[in-house]
């Protein structure tokens, strides 16, 4: 109880005359917050900088982690996905003929007209359009008949074993005084095929071939901009 009154009695203005465990205690709360001061000036608010770093790392860490964990679970779906869509792609280039089948299927589309009890009046096959990985060969195609036939014709062309498309399909009266069994049917018939492993290479260095001279002429605009001559042939000949 004596050092609590002592310390009720204790006068601010008159520290010298303060007992001296009272005195002993001060001091010693002193250095406690001046360490403390201390500690955090030069302590903790060093670290601060590297704590926020590693906060912002962990949140990147985490966020990464979730995403390849999202990707891991989607992992068998995906590579089922993947499979699905190579199976449909061999399905559909298995329907692509080759170069030499081509004539054969023109056969097929013109005898598939005149089986619908069709009257061919143009059938002109147009020069290959070469795509990606497949050519594209149109063929102009004009027939009459009536609408039966017709619908017979277009029928019977998407039952075909090969990829056959229709385009700009138009339909007109025939003859003045024509019915529904006199039309005539103009239609641009489009049939593909898919490029061998020859052809792939030959469109492959052409087209190398064709970027090789811009590319040489372009290296050589940018040298002379830049003031950069080039270099002379050294002569076979000894002084």
């Amino acid at each position: 109880m004596n050092f609590l009154d002592d310390l009720r009695n204790l006068d601010i203005n008159d520290i010298g005359r303060w007992p001296f465990p009272i005195q002993a205690f001060f001091i010693a709360l002193l250095f406690v917050i001046a360490g403390a001061g201390g500690f955090w000036t030069f302590v903790w608010q060093n670290q601060m900088p590297r704590l926020e770093k590693a906060q912002a790392e962990e949140r990147e860490l985490r966020s990464t982690f979730e995403s390849k964990q999202r990707k891991a679970a989607n992992f068998t779906a995906y590579k089922a996905q993947l499979a699905e869509i190579e199976r449909s792609f061999g399905t559909m280039l298995r329907q692509l003929p080759g170069k030499t089948e081509i004539p054969n299927l023109l056969v097929d589309i013109s005898q598939t007209g005149r089986g619908a009890g069709l009257q061919e009046e143009l059938f002109q096959p147009a020069e290959e359009v070469r795509k990606d990985f497949y050519a594209e060969k149109p063929i102009k195609i004009r027939l009459s008949g009536s609408y039966h036939e017709f619908g017979r014709f277009v029928s019977d062309i998407a039952a075909l074993p090969r990829i056959v498309t229709l385009h700009d399909i138009e339909i007109t009266p025939k003859g003045k005084n024509p019915g529904f069994d006199e039309l005539v049917l103009n239609v641009t018939a489009k049939t593909y095929r898919y490029l061998d492993e020859e052809e792939l290479q030959a469109a492959a260095d052409a087209e190398a071939a064709a970027k090789g001279p811009r590319g040489k002429k372009s290296r050589t605009t940018r040298e002379n901009s830049k003031g950069i001559k080039p270099a002379k042939a050294k002569s076979g000949k000894k002084g």
